[in-house]
């Protein structure tokens, strides 16, 4: 579905995988879950454009449900997935997924979670062979130029992706307005967050950036700007630790 002018999204909101469009090349952001690429013509076709049209993909961050369908593209396209330094063991299956824990569930919203993943194969995603990395403060060289804000907590290197031409941030799960695991929505450190503290703090590095979109790896589209997005971030934890 279009999300705005120049960006098509993946999914239907409980995992994201985002298509950018500039001058009529393409950048996808994060992978979601394996089965989403039998989604991808589709999506490319209502956009006019088709897989020989994609130039890079780029990932927030190397979980399991960002990287799903990572390795088969670089198989079959030959473009190597590119994925900040912190997170590369992650992306290659190196070393374990450094949650700790899923924080609070819902029996409903984690059963669909876990449907969605059951139809979409989530749980049996192929790690990269191979990863291109790049480090904080990079603006990459792919389409729409996004440049790199590393915002650890979530995962050593989960990284927030600043696209000013097109007023964006793909923010990854740096934040999430949907919390696959009780179906809260509205802007939350996400489930399965290694540090909640840390990932807190990094929430600073987002401050004085300008984006009309921030587009989260789960739920939808926040438009209600970026500092009232960290603060909404910061009210629901507080509220959180104080139940």
């Amino acid at each position: 579905m279009e999300i705005r002018p120049g960006i098509r999204r993946l999914g239907a909101g409980m995992v994201n995988s985002y298509i950018l469009e500039e001058t009529g090349e393409l950048t996808i952001v994060d992978a979601a879950m394996a089965g989403f690429w039998s989604d991808l013509p589709a999506e490319l076709a209502a956009m006019g454009r088709s897989l020989d049209d994609v130039r890079a993909l780029v990932l927030t961050h190397g979980h399991s449900d960002h990287i799903g369908f990572a390795e088969r593209f670089r198989r079959e396209r030959h473009i190597t997935p590119k994925v900040h330094e912190l997170d590369a063991a992650l992306a290659r299956g190196e070393m374990p997924n450094p949650a700790k824990g899923m924080g609070k569930v819902k029996f409903g919203p984690f059963v669909r979670f876990i449907l969605l993943g059951l139809r979409k194969g989530g749980l049996r995603t192929t790690p990269l062979a191979e990863v291109a990395t790049f480090g904080d403060g990079a603006t990459l060289d792919v389409p729409g130029a996004p440049r790199v804000v590393l915002v650890p907590g979530h995962t050593p290197g989960s990284a927030v992706l600043h696209v000013p031409d097109f007023d964006t941030l793909f923010v990854g799960d740096a934040m999430a307005t949907l919390a696959v695991t009780e179906g809260r929505t509205g802007p939350q450190i996400a489930p399965f967050t290694a540090d909640v503290r840390e990932a807190l703090a990094s929430l600073d590095r987002l401050a004085g950036l300008e984006a009309r979109w921030l587009l989260p790896g789960h739920g939808e589209p926040w438009t209600g700007g970026v500092e009232s997005a960290i603060s909404e971030v910061r009210r629901t934890a507080s509220s959180a630790r104080a139940a």
